[in-house]
């Protein structure tokens, strides 16, 4: 399988899902190597640049794409598969942006409390050992602290234009992805996006070169990035088919929220505020997919979520904050051809095929 490659200048990135002319089109089946800038637009190199005196120009969060995809329509579900996430730098970044984070006031949390103190710190990748160091002290009043942390690259943010012609900036996520920043978007997963509008339009960006769960500060290791991954395609029609009925005959349903799969996961996002609402939007969307995925009806499926569900948290800082429903697979028999029909497990084996 050949892959197509895709550097975008400054002028091409887009920073917002929907409301972007598409940057090139793409066929189901097609491999992609992006190239994608840091979410300050590579304007932070040192600790001495902050957001207020380097402002990124001409924003935050810019997306490579979007990508017009063959033959999508809305009700389709797009899979991107991730096949490799690759730092396209020596050094990632992170800092504390003015009325930013979970644990300040902001916008939405307002507080009679100044802003916490603008601070970057650069994080040095070691290709060959895989890992980011970086010295934690500030202000020299005592010996620096510096800590080695293995290397985890991940996507903030993957998503596909919203329904009904809206359009969102590339700091939020939302039920069409967006700034999802969950550590799972990682290689070796696929993404499942309901297709909202002819093409699909999918972007992605924001690379991390790690993120705990949360993102508490409000920014990750942030670093550009060169992601290889396979597009594909599952039809309205193809839901519909008896192949991928479920055991009680009802189609397989699109996703209402991002899906996610990995050899040893099903997961599910949901967005929103509070928090518990993102909670529950994940926690619906996994019971729809247990009930897909076994035959089960709501009840049942919400019943064995119970008892098997993990819930990590993505994010707790962007506008509407993303919380996860995560099934181990090892802990279920395996599912009748697999979700949407075994898409991860094929995307998979194509991608071993990639030159």
């Amino acid at each position: 399988m050949e892959v197509v490659e895709v550097h975008p200048s400054v002028e091409q990135y887009a920073y917002t899902f929907g409301g972007a002319a598409p940057l090139r089109s793409v066929r189901p089946g097609q491999a992609l190597r992006l190239w994608s800038e840091d979410a300050f637009g590579g304007s932070l190199r040192t600790t001495a640049d902050v957001t207020s005196n380097t402002p990124p120009a001409p924003g935050l969060n810019p997306q490579t794409g979007p990508f017009f995809v063959e033959g999508a329509k809305p009700g389709d579900v797009l899979a991107l598969h991730l096949v490799d996430l690759e730092p396209a730098r020596d050094t990632g970044v992170s800092s504390l942006v003015p009325f930013f984070g979970g644990l300040t006031g902001t916008d939405t949390t307002a507080l009679l409390t100044p802003s916490l103190p603008e601070r970057t710190w650069i994080y040095h990748l070691d290709s060959a050992r895989r890992t980011l160091a970086v010295e934690l002290t500030a202000g020299g009043s005592r010996e620096a602290f510096s800590v080695e942390l293995p290397l985890d690259p991940m996507l903030g943010t993957v998503g596909v234009a919203p329904a009904a012609g809206e359009v969102r900036t590339s700091l939020v996520p939302g039920v069409f992805g967006g700034n999802l920043d969950t550590p799972q978007m990682r290689a070796g997963t696929t993404c499942y996006l309901r297709v909202n509008v002819e093409g699909a339009l999918f972007s992605l960006g924001d690379g991390h070169y790690r993120q705990g769960e949360g993102e508490t500060c409000g920014t990750a290791v942030e670093g550009a990035m060169t992601t290889t991954l396979v597009v594909d395609l599952v039809s309205s029609e193809q839901l519909a088919s008896s192949s991928m009925r479920t055991t009680t005959g009802a189609p397989a349903s699109a996703p209402a929220t991002p899906r996610l799969e990995d050899d040893d996961h099903w997961i599910t996002v949901g967005t929103g505020r509070p928090l518990e609402d993102a909670w529950r939007a994940s926690q619906v969307e996994m019971v729809r997919w247990l009930r897909d995925l076994f035959g089960l009806d709501d009840l049942d499926a919400y019943q064995l979520l119970s008892q098997v569900g993990l819930a990590p948290l993505a994010n707790v800082v962007d506008p509407a904050y993303a919380a996860l429903a995560k099934v181990p697979k090892a802990l279920l028999p395996a599912p009748a051809g697999g979700a949407f029909g075994g898409v991860h497990a094929r995307l998979r084996a194509a991608a071993s095929t990639l030159r």
